[in-house]
C-alpha cells in the first residue's frame, strides 16, 4: 500500500542560492515546538518565495500536510485559540499496551479541515515520515490518505498509539529521522533547501521570551496562564489527576472504593511517570539525530529552535511559537539574504 523508501547511497549536493524564489522546505519532530514552523512558513511567504515542495516528519509532517491542503490559516486560528484547559479536553487517554493516548481528537479536528483528501492530490509535493517497528526503517508516505500519513507519523512510541498498514506497525518518524532531508533533496527544481530542526542543542537552557523580540515579550497570557507555563509539572498534574478519575470511572463498581481509589492513583502516577521519562527521552534522541542529518545533509538555510525554549507537550503555547518561528526564520534568512525584506510587520 505505501512505499518504504530506500536509502541512496549517492550524496546529493546542497542547492546554491542562485536568486530563484523556489524552496524545498524541511519541517523537523518536536512536538509542541513544531508550532513554530507555522511562523517559518509565514517568514517565507512574505518575502515572497515559492515553497515547491515539503518533507516533514511529526509535528512537521502535520504542518506540511495541512498547508499543502490549502488550510493552515484555519488550523493556525484554532491553535491559537487553544488555552491550557481546551489542550487538556483534546487528551484521550487510552490505556493500551501500545500507548496511552489515541489522539482521536486531534485527529478528528484535521479531518474537519481536509477531509478525505490524497497526497498525490495535493498541489504541493509532500513527503512525510514514520517509522516501521516491525521492519525497523522508515517508511515515507508520498501517496495515499494524508490523515493516515499525518496520524501515522505522530505516534510518539509509548504515547500516542502506533498506526496499523498491512504488515507494518508505523509510529513516528522521529525515531530514525526527525528531520528528513533525503526526501527533499530529490526537488531538483528548488532553487534552495530551508530545514528547520526544532530539537535543536543550545550551550545554555534558554527560553522562549529570551529569544522573542522586546516588542513579542509584552505577554498577552493570563498570570494563571503565566504561573503553569513556568510549571510545566503542573501542567501534567493536571493531565494526570484527569487520567486517574477516568480510571476511577471505570473500576469503582466492586464496592472497594478506597482500595480502588489507592490504585487508580498509584497507576495513575505510575503510568504517567513512565510517560514524562518516554517523552524526555525521545526528545534527547531525535535531537541527536538532527544533528547528524544537517551534518551529513546541511542545507541552505537552517533555522534551529532551542528544545529548552518549551516542553514537548504545551502545545496551549502556540502564539508565542509561531512568533518565535517566525523571528528567528527572519534572522537566519537575513544573514543569508540580507538584500531581501520581510514585507510583513507582523
Amino acid at each position: 500500500m505505501k512505499k518504504v523508501a530506500h536509502v541512496v547511497k549517492t550524496p546529493v549536493a546542497s542547492s546554491c542560492l542562485n536568486g530563484g524564489n523556489k524552496v524545498a522546505l524541511v519541517l523537523g519532530s518536536g512536538g509542541a515546538r513544531g508550532y513554530a514552523h507555522i511562523g517559518v512558513i509565514e517568514a517565507l511567504e512574505a518575502r515572497g518565495f515559492e515553497i515547491i515542495s515539503i518533507a516533514g516528519c511529526s509535528m512537521g509532517a502535520l504542518i506540511a500536510g495541512i498547508y499543502a491542503a490549502g488550510k493552515l490559516p484555519e488550523y493556525r486560528e484554532w491553535v491559537c485559540n487553544l488555552d491550557y484547559l481546551d489542550v487538556l479536553k483534546l487528551v484521550d487517554v487510552t490505556w493500551s499496551p501500545m500507548g496511552a493516548m489515541r489522539a482521536n481528537k486531534v485527529m478528528s479536528k484535521l479531518e474537519e479541515l481536509v477531509g478525505d483528501m490524497l497526497i498525490e492530490d495535493l498541489p504541493i509535493p509532500v513527503t512525510t515520515v514514520a517509522t516501521d517497528l516491525i521492519r525497523q526503517r522508515e517508511v515515507w508516505f508520498q501517496n495515499g490518505p494524508l490523515l493516515q500519513a499525518i496520524r501515522a507519523s505522530i505516534a510518539v512510541p509509548g504515547v500516542i498509539t502506533p498506526v496499523h498498514v498491512g504488515g507494518q506497525v508505523l509510529v513516528d518518524g522521529g525515531l530514525l529521522n526527525p528531520l528528513p532531508m533525503m526526501p527533499i533533496l530529490a526537488a531538483h527544481e528548488a532553487d534552495f533547501v530551508v530545514a528547520v530542526n526544532v530539537t535543536a542543542h543550545s550551550p545554555q537552557p534558554v527560553t522562549l521570551e529570551e529569544l522573542l523580540p522586546s516588542e513579542d515579550t509584552s505577554d498577552s497570557r493570563t498570570a494563571l496562564e503565566r504561573d503553569r507555563d513556568a510549571n510545566i509539572g503542573g501542567w501534567m498534574d493536571d493531565v494526570r489527576a484527569t487520567t486517574r478519575r477516568l480510571w476511577d470511572g471505570l473500576g469503582g463498581s466492586n464496592g472497594e472504593e478506597s482500595d480502588v481509589d489507592e490504585t487508580v492513583d498509584l497507576r495513575g502516577r505510575r503510568e504517567w511517570g513512565k510517560l514524562d521519562m518516554i517523552l524526555e527521552s525521545f526528545d534527547i534522541t531525535q535531537a541527536a539525530l538532527a544533528k547528524y542529518k544537517i551534518a551529513g545533509y546541511p542545507p541552505d538555510v537552517l533555522i534551529e529552535i532551542p528544545k529548552t525554549v518549551c516542553s514537548t507537550y504545551e502545545f496551549h503555547r502556540a502564539n508565542e511559537l509561531i512568533r518565535l518561528g517566525r523571528h528567528l526564520a527572519d534572522e537566519a534568512l537575513e544573514r543569508r539574504m540580507p538584500s531581501i525584506a520581510s514585507d510583513a510587520t507582523e
